[in-house]
């Protein structure tokens, strides 16, 4: 993993969408064509509110555009394929997963003028728009739903401590960035693309050395790609570290059936 990617993922100060480019790149060698697609539509966002005078309206109009007439409208689901997490195909297809729809959402309304963050409210990451120093519009960036204050009361009652002292921070770069990395390994393990699986947990493993459970993914794509000895210190090194953790237990049955001698060379 090359050093500006490192820095590119851990920084604060960057931009997102090119982080994002630059994790494309070094998953799949390629980020695809999409440039003039995001340009357009964020172009034709800035049309759109161009003539509007109040910011809360300004916010609402863009939202319906983003959502109603460029179909970026969705819903939740169980899994998202591959398609729908690289830029090209998301913005294509209108078909983003979560972690990089948030990233790319939070782009186009930057981009049209606005101060906006990707918060955590329990259950899910949202956007917020801050719109004048009174009103704030927080949304899904999945459905495009935004919040009103009980509903948002509600999710609050659900963290634990004292409601008055809690804030609406906003999640740092690396932590989305970590994300969306994980959701793509878990989708190439879903489509079993084992090699291109393993530079993402190479990614994550750079961010967070020695995290047991990206050691026992890396196990296991090891273990897929016919690196057996590998795979076997990846395993132990979980069994070890979580000897409590369900899968451990099961990992430890199962590892005196890796034979170390038939270790292959990549």
């Amino acid at each position: 993993m090359n050093d500006l990617l490192l820095s590119e993922i851990k920084s604060d100060e960057k931009d997102l969408i090119q982080s994002v480019v630059l994790l494309e790149e070094h998953i799949f060698a390629s980020s695809g064509i999409f440039a003039d697609a995001l340009d357009k539509l964020i172009k034709e966002c800035l049309a759109v509110i161009e003539e509007i005078d109040e910011p809360l309206e300004q916010v609402e109009q863009l939202i319906n555009e983003l959502f109603v007439r460029h179909l970026f409208l969705d819903e939740y689901r169980d899994f998202w394929p591959l398609t729908g997490h690289r830029l090209e195909s998301g913005i294509n297809f209108r078909a983003l997963a979560p972690s990089l729809k948030v990233i790319l959402i939070h782009h186009i309304i930057t981009e049209c003028g606005f101060d906006v963050d990707i918060i955590y409210v329990p259950e899910k990451n949202m956007i917020r728009v801050v719109c004048d120093d009174i009103y704030a519009i927080i949304f899904d960036p999945v459905t495009g739903e935004s919040l009103n204050w009980h509903e948002l009361d509600k999710r609050m009652d659900d963290i634990e401590g004292d409601p008055s002292q809690q804030e609406l921070l906003p999640i740092s770069h690396k932590s989305l960035l970590l994300d969306h990395v994980t959701s793509i390994k878990n989708a190439l393990i879903r489509e079993q693309v084992f090699d291109l699986a393993l530079k993402c947990v190479d990614v994550l493993l750079a961010m967070r050395p020695d995290d047991p459970f990206e050691r026992r993914d890396r196990g296991f794509l090891l273990h897929q790609l016919d690196c057996f000895k590998v795979a076997y210190d990846d395993y132990r090194f979980f069994v070890e570290q979580c000897p409590k953790d369900p899968a451990a237990q099961l990992l430890k049955l199962q590892l005196d059936n890796i034979r170390i001698a038939d270790t292959v060379i990549h």
